[in-house]
C-alpha cells in the first residue's frame, strides 16, 4: 500500500475527502513533454474545427458523431447496442426498443441538451451538470446526501477508489469545479480539460452515470472555450482502446500526483481522435459530392441539394422527413425515394410499420 499523504487516497477503501481544490500547481501540469504534445493536439483540433465547416450542413457530422460517441461512451459502461438499432429507433415509430438502445439514445439527448445550454448561456454550472445526468439516468436523484459506492475492479471485486463521502466536501469541490470550468486564464484549455475530467471523475458526485456525464462535459468544455463549434470530438473509442491506461492514470494522479502521465494520455487522445475525424469529414464530403453527381445524372427529377443534405443528416430516412423538410407531397416523397433506391443510393427496409430508406454507403462509412 502506498504511503498515506494529504493529497492521496488513504487506502482505497477510505473516502478521498482530502481531494484538493483546483487548480493544481502549473509546473505539475505544463511540463516539457505536455507542452510538446499540446502543440500536436492543438493543431489537429484546430484543423478539425476548420474542416468541419466544409460540409454543406454541419448537422451531417454532428448527428453522426454524437450517435457514435453515445454508443461508444455507453459501451464503456457495458451498455451495448448497434448503430443499426439506434438509427432504426430514431426513425421508426411505435416499435419495441430494447433498454440498451434507449439508454444510448438518452446519452444523445443529454449531449444535445448540454450543447444547447452552452450555446444559449455561455457557461456550465453544477445545476446544468445535474440536469445532464438526470437525462442520462432518467431520475431526479441529483447529488446524493449519503455516501456513494466505492469503485471496484470489475474482474477481482477489489476496491480501487472510494470518492469523497462528505456532502459539504462534495458541494465545495463541485463549486470549485464550476469556477474552474468557466474561468479563462493563461493555461491551455486542452490541458485544463484533462484536469477538470480527472477532478469530476474523482469527485464522482452521482450514484450512477459519472463516467458518461464526465465524457459529455469534456466536449462541452472545448465548445465553451472556443476550441470547437460543435460537439464533434469523439474520445470514447480511444478510451475503450486504452481502457486500462485510463483507469490506471486516473488513480496515479490520486496516489502519485502523476499529472504528466494523465494529461499526456488525454492530449494524445485528442490528437488521435481529431485526426480520425478529419479523415471521416473528408470521406463524408467526397461521398456527398459523388451522391450529388449521381442523382443529377440518373435521377434528375428527384435532385435537390436539400434532399441530398437530408439523406446525409439522416442515414435512415423516410417519406415523412421529405414532406416536412422539402414541402412536397407524400406521393412525391415516396416517388423520389424509390427513384434513389433504383439507382442504388438507398436501400429500403421494412421496420415495424414503416418503410425506411438507408443511405448504405454513408452508413458503412459511419460504422468505421
Amino acid at each position: 500500500m502506498t504511503k498515506k499523504t494529504e493529497n492521496s487516497p488513504k487506502g482505497s477503501e477510505s473516502a478521498f475527502n482530502s481531494l484538493r481544490l483546483l487548480p493544481p500547481e502549473k509546473y505539475k501540469i505544463e511540463t516539457v513533454k505536455v507542452l510538446r504534445q499540446l502543440v500536436k493536439s492543438s493543431v489537429a483540433l484546430a484543423e478539425l474545427k476548420g474542416l468541419a465547416k466544409i460540409l454543406p450542413n454541419p448537422d451531417i457530422l454532428l448527428n453522426a458523431v454524437i450517435l457514435k460517441e453515445a454508443r461508444a461512451s455507453s459501451e464503456i459502461e457495458n451498455v451495448i447496442t448497434t448503430q443499426d438499432k439506434l438509427y432504426q429507433a430514431m426513425s421508426a415509430k411505435g416499435g419495441l426498443v430494447d433498454s440498451a438502445t434507449k439508454e444510448v439514445l438518452r446519452y444523445r439527448e443529454a449531449m444535445l441538451y448540454g450543447f444547447k445550454l452552452i450555446r444559449t448561456k455561455g457557461f456550465l454550472t453544477t445545476n446544468g451538470i445535474i440536469e445532464i445526468q438526470r437525462i442520462l439516468e432518467e431520475n431526479n436523484a441529483g447529488i446524493p446526501k449519503l455516501p456513494g459506492t466505492a469503485l471496484r475492479n470489475a474482474a477481482t471485486g477489489k476496491v480501487i477508489y472510494t470518492p469523497p463521502d462528505n456532502i459539504d466536501t462534495i458541494n465545495r469541490l463541485m463549486k470549485n469545479l464550476e469556477v474552474y470550468l468557466n474561468t479563462e486564464d493563461d493555461s491551455s484549455p486542452l490541458v485544463k480539460m484533462a484536469v477538470q475530467h480527472y477532478q469530476f471523475e474523482s469527485i464522482h458526485p452521482f450514484y450512477d452515470g459519472n463516467g458518461r456525464t464526465g465524457r459529455i462535459i469534456n466536449v462541452l468544455y472545448l465548445i465553451l472555450h472556443k476550441l470547437l463549434d460543435n460537439p464533434v470530438l469523439y474520445l470514447s473509442d480511444y478510451i475503450i482502446a486504452n481502457k486500462a491506461d485510463y483507469y490506471r492514470l486516473l488513480q496515479e494522479v490520486r496516489s502519485k500526483e502523476n499529472w504528466e502521465g494523465w494529461i499526456l494520455y488525454i492530449l494524445k487522445g485528442v490528437e488521435q481522435t481529431a485526426n480520425e475525424t478529419i479523415v471521416q469529414v473528408n470521406e463524408i464530403s467526397s461521398l456527398f459530392s459523388q451522391t450529388q453527381n449521381l442523382v443529377k445524372k440518373k435521377a434528375p427529377n428527384a435532385y435537390s441539394k436539400e434532399l441530398i443534405e437530408l439523406l446525409f443528416e439522416h442515414p435512415y430516412s423516410k417519406s415523412e422527413y421529405l414532406t416536412t423538410r422539402l414541402g412536397i407531397s407524400r406521393i412525391t416523397a415516396s416517388k423520389y425515394l424509390k427513384e434513389l433506391e433504383a439507382i442504388r443510393i438507398l436501400q429500403s427496409r421494412r421496420v415495424w410499420k414503416e418503410t425506411l430508406y438507408i443511405n448504405t454507403n454513408l452508413f458503412e462509412l459511419l460504422k468505421k
